[in-house]
């Protein structure tokens, strides 16, 4: 068998945790301690992140969507497929490193989407994109950590509280979505998203296809 070999590594943005790039032959793995955050063999429900938002925002006229978290791309390159050319999507990623390995080792993987005239990367936290403007996104997508839970950044458990919550609502244009990433449930998440005013469709989905990990993805709509 092929050995993995790490290629990079990075700290986390509060400094206390250790990011690892491996790669074996084709396959790319992203580590935070013993943990597997993401691997170039399992996109199903990141890509599911993206077509499900975009179903929901099917048909609008120059859509704007905000991606939390670059990651393998996957996420992004799904919402790409499934948006037209008059689409704008900006990847807010809190790590350089990332951005720097998916334009360099991992640049297969990303088939050059980077440099899609649709899409805009910014190297910060979401977060402040998300509190900038009032009414700006058709659509926002977030998966910047396991879920609902920072574990690669507790800074990110402010997108998941009340008052994060209402900051994504407000950034929504009407009818706008929210939609999360999560590796399981969490039913104190269902709730607050019912509780900021959302109407919430939470969504199981499988890390590679029909198998794999279980994950699930809340779809998390504001009215008109």
């Amino acid at each position: 068998m092929i050995p993995w070999v790490q290629l990079d590594s990075a700290r986390t943005p509060d400094g206390g945790q250790e990011l690892r790039l491996k790669q074996r032959g084709t396959e790319f793995s992203i580590m935070l301690g013993t943990n597997e955050l993401m691997n170039s063999r399992l996109s199903g429900s990141e890509e599911a992140l993206a077509k499900l938002s975009c179903e929901q925002i099917a048909g609008r006229k120059q859509p704007r969507i905000l991606i939390g978290g670059l990651g393998m791309g996957f996420t992004l390159r799904a919402a790409l497929a499934a948006l037209g050319e008059d689409a704008a999507i900006t990847v807010a990623e809190l790590v350089p490193a990332v951005v720097a390995w998916a334009r360099g080792p991992m640049s297969t993987i990303f088939g050059g989407c980077l440099d899609d005239p649709r899409v805009t990367i910014r190297e910060t936290d979401v977060g402040q994109l998300i509190r900038a403007e009032k009414a700006a996104w058709d659509a926002i997508l977030l998966d910047v950590d396991n879920g609902p839970e920072g574990i690669v950044y507790k800074g990110n458990d402010t997108l998941y509280d009340a008052a994060g919550l209402a900051a994504a609502r407000a950034a929504l244009k009407p009818g706008g979505v929210v939609a999360v990433w999560s590796q399981g449930p969490d039913s104190g998440f269902t709730r607050r998203l019912k509780q900021a005013g959302f109407a919430v469709e939470e969504v199981a989905t499988r890390a590679h296809g029909k198998r794999g990990a279980r994950h699930v993805i809340w779809i998390a709509a504001k009215g008109l």
